[in-house]
């Protein structure tokens, strides 16, 4: 009786030790397809490559002849991944179409459980006993499929399981791919983007280029233009220059008294040197009081004061004649040896309308305007500025009305000017 019961046990605890061993093989072979598998689909980034290893290998490990992966990309609906072994032509258009269809079918996909559900559907080929659905991400899903194996074995819950852990690995390595695909093709997009910056920046640079070169030529233009017109040009570039219209302002005519003897004493170039120096210091006093030098002689200046308010115009005109006055005394002091004493720079000033603004001249060799004040107003104030000596600034009844709030002129008496039919009153500053 005890011997019996030992000889029980024994067949007992070999039948356990068998079913341990099978199921250590098992897990040995699992192991080994996983190790296998894994290698030859995480060898590769590039997304066919992956389907078509993985494929292989699975259809090597359980022995079958056909198969099929196919994904599909969710918002498109378009299918970006397919691989296909052991199908004839009309059977791999089915695989593509019924695929697909059910794919974006969740009845379909949640009943794909075994040969009698694949059947039942309709939608793959024959050959197809075993049919398992995943997702790679949310924009992309997959369906992959196995025919009959070659030993003629169903499939059992061991090969489900199997093949449930082999798509999970492949799933890890289809994102890898598609990682890997959207760093290339974000790469590609930087690329592109630093081609069009460097080409963007080569225009701008020749951008800059043409700027410099055209504020080069408005500077050296600017030497030769009047700053009112200068203004309006940069003011409306397109635009036609204004026709000449009536306008109030002040015009000043400056005169260097002396100059023929002064180039006898001195030679051209040294007086070319003084009337310079005096000049440029006019300059800073001119447009300190928003003169605008509208012409020049070799020896004098006629510079408008445009300003609309009447009064203003008169006294940017005065204060500039006076600045001039005093200007021509600081360099005397500063430059003694030039001259044996300070320039007399004599002045006429005179204020009212007269007609201001762009006139045009047609000639055989083309077009040339000129930007002036014309009228009887400025006839007076050279007129007036001839009257003037010894470094005197004149000035007209008109301006000195406007300006004896804040200066004192003295009137010097009516004079009969030069082609000016009535005589003027004229007034010292």
């Amino acid at each position: 009786m005890d011997l019996e019961r030992e000889l029980e046990q024994l067949r007992n605890s070999l039948l356990q030790a068998e079913r341990i061993q099978t199921e250590l093989d098992r897990r040995v072979y699992y192991m080994k397809t996983l190790y296998d598998v894994s290698k030859d689909i995480f060898g590769s980034v590039e997304y066919e490559t992956i389907l078509k290893n993985f494929l292989l290998m699975t259809m090597g490990n359980f022995g079958v002849a056909e198969g099929f992966i196919l994904t599909v990309d969710v918002p498109s609906r378009e299918i970006n991944g397919f691989v296909s072994i052991g199908f004839q032509a009309d059977d791999i258009s089915l695989l593509r179409t019924g695929g697909s269809e059910i794919l974006f079918s969740d009845d379909l996909v949640k009943s794909m459980q075994n040969e009698a559900d694949l059947k039942t559907c309709g939608l793959l080929p024959s050959a197809m006993l075993c049919a398992f659905s995943f997702n790679v991400d949310t924009d992309c899903t997959g369906i992959m499929g196995m025919g009959a194996k070659l030993i003629g074995e169903p499939y059992n819950t061991d090969d489900e399981e199997l093949l449930d852990t082999l798509v999970n690995n492949l799933v890890v390595a289809l994102k890898n791919a598609r990682s890997f695909e959207e760093i290339k093709g974000l790469n590609l997009d930087l690329q592109e983007k630093n081609i069009q910056l460097e080409t963007a920046l080569n225009q701008l640079q020749a951008s800059m280029r043409k700027v410099e070169i055209l504020e080069s030529i408005k500077e050296n233009l600017s030497k030769f233009v009047p700053i009112t017109v200068s203004r309006m040009i940069e003011k409306s570039p397109t635009n036609a220059i204004p026709e000449s219209k009536k306008q109030d302002l002040s015009v000043l005519f400056l005169d260097i008294e002396g100059y023929t003897k002064l180039c006898e004493k001195f030679g051209s170039s040294e007086t070319s040197e003084i009337i310079e120096k005096h000049f440029s210091a006019f300059m800073d006093a001119i447009y300190a009081n928003n003169g605008d030098v509208n012409e020049t002689a070799g020896d004098g200046l006629m510079v408008l004061f445009l300003d609309e308010d009447k009064k203003t115009n008169a006294l940017e005109a005065a204060r500039t004649a006076l600045m001039i006055r005093k200007e021509t005394v600081r360099i005397y002091e500063q430059c003694d040896s030039l001259c044996y004493r300070p320039l007399d720079i004599n002045m006429g000033i005179n204020s009212g309308e007269a007609l201001v603004g762009a006139t045009k001249f047609e000639t055989y060799s083309g077009s040339r305007w000129t930007y002036t004040a014309r009228g009887n107003l400025t006839n007076v104030a050279a007129r007036i500025g001839a009257q003037a000596t010894r470094g005197g600034i004149y000035l007209s009844k008109s301006t000195a009305e406007r300006v004896k709030g804040h200066f004192s002129p003295k009137s010097k008496g009516k004079f009969k000017l030069k082609n000016v039919s009535e005589e003027i009153e004229i007034y010292e500053l």
